[in-house]
């Protein structure tokens, strides 16, 4: 694809070709120029440029309220992360100013080669079980990595709030929920224990934690994997991220975990189906094996993470229902993220008996 078939208020491609040369980047024309599928509202598009490969990542056609300060974030988060050995995409520069680009942050970023486990399982991943096997413990592993990052000396002391954030989420995540009432049309949340999952999280939250780089939607459908082997090429996706507690993450991978058997797996694309995996015990068991990412964190309340993933999860999509509801979102997919939600409340009931 030529760089004139993309949407030239997307990307300018001569303006790009200025503002690479500033940063003094390799120059010459673009090449394979290919936008990428993945993410949910930002944009990715693939090229090459004087011998190397880019992608470059900026907001959609209709920037919303926080698209340039979500891709700030992200840009400073990649960023920072260089030099580690967390498994992500690696920043080659960024543009935080949003008048070069008609109004868009933008950022260039290294190209990742690797698959997507949930829209695709080639081989030697879906023939062989034992690499699905260690393609699961090594979501875990690439986790840990993550958490054992110190955020203050990675510069990003100032980038979050963590006083206060395992206190503040079961009644940051109600008020969100209460607020899907002003759309009208919305019958108001029908869901099965939800006063008795916020009570039994209110009454359980762990007492002391250790601040660090949370991912914020850690789950399969952000991770790339190796097309040689069970290894996590990068994790992806980092709209979400901010300081908090790590162990969220963790606990929001178990509370999206395929199931073998269960309607979780097929949920979770062609790796779910394929089966094969770890139990969530052996997940947690892998995420431990890093003394530098447990260290001050508390793995004994697993449980309570990942009940409360399961909270939050379950009251952002039952924000898509609202909408639908409303006439904002298509039916199909409000029901469809609906009945997520009520899973994932039954989970987080399960989780609390066991």
């Amino acid at each position: 694809m030529q760089p004139e078939r993309i949407d030239p208020a997307l990307v300018d491609f001569a303006v790009l070709a200025g503002w690479m040369d500033g940063q003094g980047l390799p120059g010459g024309p673009f090449e394979d120029v290919a936008p990428l599928t993945g993410g949910t509202q930002n944009m990715l598009i693939r090229f090459r440029r004087g011998g190397r490969g880019y992608v470059l990542r900026r907001g959609p056609a209709h920037l919303r309220a926080r698209t340039n300060e979500v891709l700030r974030r992200e840009a400073r988060v990649l960023a920072a992360l260089d030099g580690t050995g967390v498994p992500a995409p690696r920043m080659i520069a960024a543009c935080p100013d949003e008048t070069v680009m008609g109004g868009a942050v933008f950022y260039l970023m290294t190209p990742v080669e690797g698959f997507n486990a949930s829209v695709t399982l080639p081989d030697p991943h879906a023939a062989d079980r034992s690499v699905r096997y260690a393609m699961g413990l090594n979501a875990a592993r690439a986790l840990s990595a993550l958490g054992a990052v110190d955020h203050q000396a990675a510069g990003l002391g100032d980038f979050g709030r963590p006083g206060g954030f395992l206190e503040r989420q079961v009644g940051r995540w109600r008020s969100e929920l209460e607020s899907y009432s002003a759309l009208d049309g919305y019958p108001g949340p029908r869901i099965p224990g939800l006063d008795e999952v916020a009570r039994w999280l209110d009454a359980h939250r762990p007492a002391t934690w250790r601040p660090g780089i949370m991912h914020g939607d850690y789950h399969l459908a952000n991770l790339m994997y190796s097309y040689d082997g069970p290894e996590v090429a990068a994790i992806v996706d980092w709209e979400m991220c901010t300081i908090g507690d790590p162990l969220l993450d963790l606990g929001w991978l178990l509370a999206t975990w395929p199931v073998d058997g269960d309607e979780s797996a097929s949920l979770a694309g062609p790796l779910g189906a394929a089966g094969g995996l770890p139990a969530a015990d052996e997940l947690v068991a892998a995420y431990a094996e890093r003394a530098d990412a447990v260290a001050g964190r508390d793995l004994s309340s697993i449980t309570w993470y990942a009940v409360l993933a399961c909270f939050k999860l379950g009251i952002v999509l039952e924000g898509t229902h609202a909408r639908a509801c409303a006439g904002k979102a298509s039916a199909e997919t409000g029901d469809l993220l609906h009945s997520i939600t009520l899973g994932l409340f039954r989970r987080a009931q399960e989780l609390i008996a066991t």
